[in-house]
């Protein structure tokens, strides 16, 4: 099974240092039936692809999971969720408290067609005249929550939450600064608006194979209740 490189660059460039990469990788792949992580696309696991992307964007990428043997083989660090059980934001939380970066790039590990470009453009958003605690793309009436940036002044407000009961991600964007990152920026970088993809069902994996079907509209990640932390990939 191929590994990704720990010190793999994209074209050269530098990693980031002051951002962290971080895969979720806590979904119960309910709809697909099997831990979808590694469901292959072109011959590559789904957690393979995102780890080799995150890889050549950040010069630290960790992965949340509460099955770390299951990904031991790709020499990365891990940690379990702080509180299981609370899905994304929980994932988050955790996230945020176990990288040396003063941000991750959080993204789930069913996401094939990660690119590069659009993530680093992503992360060095913050870094502008206006310091913000998240950049989040939006596409028509969709927030990205799970291929977005967070920083770490968002800890004490995700922590409210969580004491709250409060799962949603979008239930944190009132309280710290959030920077939207628009289609038409996006598309600079990812004109077919692929990176958003995920896959949920077999079938959906078969229309990419036997057709380079996908469509960034296909289906929307569930929303979950203030009360329901079922991961968003499930």
């Amino acid at each position: 099974m191929p590994v990704p490189s720990k010190n793999s660059t994209h074209r050269g460039k530098i990693p980031l240092t002051d951002v962290s990469g971080v895969i979720l990788a806590g979904g119960r792949s309910s709809r697909y039936g099997v831990n979808k992580a590694f469901v292959k696309v072109g011959g590559v696991s789904l957690i393979e692809r995102v780890a080799e992307v995150l890889r050549s964007v950040f010069e630290e990428t960790v992965i949340v999971t509460n099955n770390p043997e299951d990904y031991a083989y790709l020499d990365m660090l891990m940690r379990p969720d702080i509180i299981p059980g609370l899905g994304p934001l929980g994932g988050i939380f955790t996230g945020l408290q176990m990288i040396k970066g003063e941000a991750g790039f959080f993204v789930a590990c069913d996401m094939p067609f990660l690119n590069p470009r659009l993530i680093r453009y992503l992360s060095g958003i913050k870094n502008g005249s206006s310091r913000f605690d998240v950049v989040i793309p939006r596409i028509a009436w969709k927030l990205e929550a799970l291929h977005a940036l967070y920083g770490k002044r968002c800890i004490p407000f995700i922590e409210k939450l969580l004491n709250s009961g409060n799962y949603q991600i979008i239930q944190l964007f009132p309280n710290v600064s959030v920077r939207h990152v628009e289609v038409e920026e996006i598309m600079g970088f990812d004109p077919e608006l692929k990176s958003f993809l995920n896959i949920n069902r077999p079938q959906e994996l078969l229309n990419i194979e036997k057709n380079g079907e996908y469509s960034h509209e296909k289906e929307p990640r569930r929303r979950k209740g203030k009360n329901n932390p079922e991961s968003e990939n499930s």
